[in-house]
């Protein structure tokens, strides 16, 4: 039986591997093994199913991110908490979190608005920590808003290489990141000490499963 679920599973896989612009209505119809006028009982275009993917991927991490930031006051417990956060959800759904990353610029402009708020949302959090940090002494750079963007970057690229099969477990991948994000913001790695910040990684409708897929962009 087909289901909502499974028609943006198609939609992301499609997206991921040739882009929005190149994917026809047709092609995600046989993808979701419908005919592509039932397309449009799950969705009024091809726009607006991407659009339920991006809002669906984003509400989730800005979701989780404020969760993972309510386990402590303490800002280096916060970024830990943060950063783990960002990069599960990344390695999880790696492409649903691409497509939402890359075909913003597919958008129609109140479309491209809309999703825009919604990680400016996002983003939000990691530049809420940061600032806390510097502000109470827990943190040090030259450049605050480079140190956000370098935390927020390298995190989603784990999207391009991570594999559950690999060598390393996503829960030491997690740790790894922290350690250099606590590098990046010279944070005092000690507080983390016997503090259990990881949370497991929600998987999104929207995340094909079992299917490896070389991405576009």
């Amino acid at each position: 039986m087909v289901n909502i679920s499974k028609v943006q599973q198609a939609a992301v896989l499609l997206f991921a591997r040739q882009g929005f612009a190149a994917t026809g209505i047709r092609e995600l119809g046989g993808a979701a093994g419908i005919n592509s006028a039932t397309i449009y009982h799950y969705a009024g275009s091809k726009e607006e199913l991407l659009v339920q993917v991006m809002r669906s991927c984003l509400d989730e991490m800005i979701t989780s991110g404020a969760a993972a930031m309510r386990i402590s006051a303490e800002p280096t417990i916060q970024l830990a908490a943060l950063v783990s956060s960002h990069v599960g959800f990344t390695a999880t759904n790696p492409l649903t979190a691409r497509v939402a990353e890359y075909e913003m610029r597919a958008l129609s402009p109140d479309n491209r608005t809309a999703m825009q708020k919604l990680r400016d949302d996002y983003e939000s959090l990691f530049a809420q920590v940061v600032e806390r940090g510097i502000r109470v002494g827990d943190f040090s750079t030259d450049d605050a808003t480079m140190a956000r963007l370098a935390l927020m970057e390298m995190g989603t690229g784990v999207a391009h290489w991570y594999r559950p099969d690999g060598r390393l477990t996503l829960i030491e991948v997690q740790h790894n990141f922290v350690a250099m994000a606590c590098k990046i913001l010279s944070a005092n790695q000690t507080m983390l000490d016997g503090i259990d910040y990881i949370r497991p990684p929600v998987v999104v409708a929207s995340e094909p499963t079992g299917t490896s897929v070389t991405i576009s962009g």
